[in-house]
């Protein structure tokens, strides 16, 4: 079931004012969406949605926006609304979720993000996309190897 899950802040919750669209820098009560194409339960009152976070020591400095790790975030579910098309019009999403929530802070702990997992199911269970994946990695790699190796020593390293 694809799910576009919104999380927003109930009226009168502090740092409205730093709350802004990055490309028109209009306010917003929007804090966090999801998008969320699995079976799971809809959030509850009392869940706490991921804040990721960029810490610049262990951030890729190939990827330049790539979050490092994540916590669970100071905003605190409090109502769930979830909405269902009585026809789909194939607007991408079976149901649409607002979650309100309110400011309620915590010292939650940093976690370092996983490193990715990749499996069949992330090509919807089609074995050939995901074989040719693995082949473009395997190529990346033997890539980023090569040219990892000083110039003075390619020749005489072999590439079994």
């Amino acid at each position: 079931m694809r799910k576009w899950i919104v999380f927003r802040a109930e009226k009168r919750q502090p740092g409205w004012e730093d709350r802004k669209y990055a490309h028109t820098g209009s306010l917003t009560k929007t804090l966090f969406e999801h998008y969320d194409c699995s079976d799971k339960a809809l959030p509850e009152p009392g869940y706490r949605p991921p804040e990721f976070i960029r810490v610049d020591q262990f951030a890729d400095p190939s990827c330049s926006e790539s979050k490092t790790h994540y916590r669970q975030s100071d905003w605190e579910v409090t109502k769930v609304e979830a909405y269902t098309p009585e026809i789909p019009v194939g607007m991408g999403f079976d149901m649409i979720v607002i979650c309100y929530c309110k400011h309620n802070p915590i010292n939650a702990p940093l976690k370092p993000m996983p490193e990715r997992q990749v499996s069949v199911d992330s090509f919807g269970g089609d074995k050939e996309a995901y074989e040719q994946w693995l082949e473009t990695q395997k190529e990346a790699a033997s890539v980023k190897l090569s040219s990892s190796i000083p110039a003075q020593t390619q020749g005489r390293v072999s590439k079994n």
